[in-house]
């Protein structure tokens, strides 16, 4: 059971002078969200790049490669931890944390010319991932709740819009500029979101104050860390090695350990008895599986597109290209937001959920068939792209019909740290599958027809997957248990369930 959520010394006498002064709530959404999408466009910086990083960097690939896997990292380890201290000291202190760290680590990446430094700020950037979930927080805190569901399904479509809008323009910057302007362009973007946020956003008053678990920290950051480089390194570093084994049995122990500790500690920092709760367990379990489902495209589509004509699949296409291919896809998850909202409000977001499954699933199956032609990709993309827009947009409103106000962001990033896991999954079984199967060209062995089929069965079967565990979520509207921004409560019976 969680602890009764605290409020700030003189807090709940100002209610009303709180409601009264409430900000502008258009302004609000639209800070936050482009904060997301800001911190979201780190996710593609540098993939135009990552074929000339060795040179830039003067390292080996496999060492370069450390510029991304770096990221990835910080931003698992971050993620959880950012959320509870911004349900502990504030939201908005937290957010503007995280931005300061994305502009710094921009600032030190756009000065660097060697492995460390660049490797240095690619971490600093990951670990302003938090700032999503801590946007969707700061919503449920701030916005009427007739404004609550819409807002954060646009919130968790920030993710998608930055994605897909980042790979086009870094593949623009990186053909006409200087590689380094990528990064001075993220650091203005974090540098104007600081600002917005400072002037507009509020801080919240819903705190639940206590001491912060660093001992379940590190256990956490040690579990984490273990667990996602043996992931994303195992390929490289051979699945059967002593390294990716030790690493997959360290995670195990320690994660093992952390979670004793968890279930023993007065404070912890994730409460794991409100983690195994129905609603909050298949809503983080889906979202492994959507991450994962959405990431298989990811994977998917830019090959086709860059793969030479040559092969009778590949299209030859450039970087810009594929970035303009998959642009559509991020504008389409913000179209279907407000839909998402619409749904989630009239038949709850368990529909939604399972709605956003069968739109995936169905884009899944159409690009099997399709997949000659650029039209087929951006149409694929597209009917993907507002399946996950509808199942992102209902995820928060299940976490946070689920939790006390108090666990807001923490259990926001939670279940922003289980998609991460699943897109790291992707990653490496795709690319397992795709080094499997493959063909000779030229001398060169690329993935064949087949293989990239096998990936797009296995991402409509993480979506099927997905449908079935979203059937388990209890029926309800998120009305039912929506607390009211200036309220906070324990969870009722029936988001106990």
């Amino acid at each position: 059971m969680s602890e009764a959520p605290v409020r700030p010394t003189g807090s709940a006498g100002t209610a009303g002078s709180a409601s009264t002064a409430r900000p502008n709530p258009n302004a609000v959404v639209a800070v936050l969200a482009l904060a997301g999408i800001t911190v979201s466009l780190m996710q593609t910086l540098v993939i135009p790049i990552v074929p000339e990083l060795p040179k830039y960097l003067n390292a080996s690939a496999s060492n370069a490669a450390w510029a991304v896997t770096a990221t990835l990292l910080a931003a698992a380890v971050a993620t959880p931890m950012a959320g509870r201290i911004g349900d502990m000291f504030g939201k908005r202190l937290m957010l503007l944390i995280s931005l300061v760290l994305l502009v710094c680590g921009s600032v030190v990446a756009a000065l660097s010319d060697s492995l460390v430094p660049m490797i240095i700020g690619r971490t600093l950037q990951g670990l302003a991932s938090a700032v999503v979930p801590l946007g969707i927080s700061i919503m449920r805190d701030e916005l009427p709740p007739e404004r609550l569901a819409g807002s954060t399904a646009l919130m968790s479509a920030s993710l998608g819009v930055g994605g897909a809008l980042g790979l086009p323009s870094a593949a623009f910057i990186a053909d006409h500029f200087d590689w380094h302007v990528l990064f001075w362009t993220s650091a203005a973007l974090g540098v104007v979101a600081f600002a917005l946020v400072m002037l507009l956003v509020p801080e919240s008053k819903v705190r639940s104050g206590g001491r912060f678990d660093a001992v379940g920290a590190a256990g956490l950051a040690v579990g984490l860390v273990s667990l996602l480089l043996a992931v994303s390194k195992g390929a490289d570093w051979g699945w059967a090695s002593g390294t990716t084994l030790g690493l997959f049995a360290l995670a195990v122990v320690v994660l093992a350990a952390w979670g004793f500790f968890e279930l023993r500690t007065s404070q912890p920092l994730v409460d794991l008895r409100t983690t195994v709760r129905r609603q909050v367990l298949f809503t983080n379990l889906a979202s492994i599986a959507f991450g994962f489902s959405m990431f298989a495209m990811s994977l998917v589509l830019p090959q086709l597109l860059q793969l030479p004509t040559q092969t009778g699949y590949g299209l030859g296409k450039s970087m810009l290209t594929v970035g303009l291919v998959m642009a559509p896809q991020g504008l389409v998850m913000m179209a279907f937001a407000p839909v998402s909202a619409a749904i989630t409000k009239s038949r709850g977001p368990k529909v939604t959920l399972m709605i956003g499954a069968v739109i995936v699933g169905a884009g899944y199956g159409l690009n099997i068939l399709l997949m000659s032609q650029v039209w087929h990709l951006i149409l694929v993309s597209c009917i993907i792209g507002a399946g996950v827009g509808f199942a992102y947009g209902a995820m928060p409103a299940l976490i946070m019909g689920a939790v006390p106000a108090s666990e807001t962001a923490a259990a926001n990033s939670l279940n922003t740290l289980m998609r991460s896991i699943g897109t790291s999954v992707a990653s490496a079984l795709a690319g397992v599958i795709l080094s499997q199967m493959t063909i000779s060209l030229g001398g060169h062995t690329l993935p064949s027809e087949n293989g990239f089929k096998v990936v797009m069965a296995i991402g409509a079967g993480a979506a099927a997957l997905a449908f079935v565990l979203a059937s388990f979520l209890p029926g309800r509207r998120p009305a039912d248990a929506e607390p009211a921004a200036e309220t906070v409560a324990e969870p009722t019976a029936e988001a106990m369930r």
